[in-house]
């Protein structure tokens, strides 16, 4: 079996960014259903993208929550067998303040996606004030 022994890196960057408002908590385990934000990252029709990291910052006040990072096969996220749980953290409780800084947090996704594979965005609790998401990348 021939092997690429060469690095490879993506062409064009891609970097994509949604602010979520409010967010309305989404329990399920399998992206089936509830408040699902699409990320506006989608892999390269033809060879597939790579995402190194996702970023994510408080806009606001919000309780604590666990945020869901799923991969989609680029199909209706309805069907189960279409969606994976690829990364999930917890998302500290924020205050917003205008002497402190409301940190950052980065998930290292680190992985190859095939062409049309989507990435979505799910919390646990509800939030008043929300995220700023950025997915960093790029397509091969």
């Amino acid at each position: 079996m021939a092997q690429n022994t060469s690095p490879v890196f993506p062409l064009v960057p891609e970097i994509t960014w949604v602010n979520t408002g409010a967010v309305t908590a989404n329990t399920t385990t399998n992206l089936t259903s509830g408040t699902i934000f699409d990320s506006g990252f989608t892999a390269d029709a033809t060879n597939g993208s790579r995402v190194d990291f996702v970023r994510v910052r408080a806009l606001g006040t919000n309780v604590a929550t666990v945020m869901r990072v799923w991969i989609n096969n680029g199909s209706a996220t309805g069907t189960a067998a279409n969606n994976t749980l690829f990364f999930e953290r917890t998302l500290a409780a924020t205050t917003v303040s205008q002497v402190a800084e409301l940190p950052d947090v980065i998930l290292p996704i680190n992985v190859s996606l095939p062409a049309g594979y989507k990435i979505y965005y799910t919390f646990g609790t509800a939030v008043a004030a929300g995220y700023g998401i950025q997915v960093v990348g790029g397509d091969y």
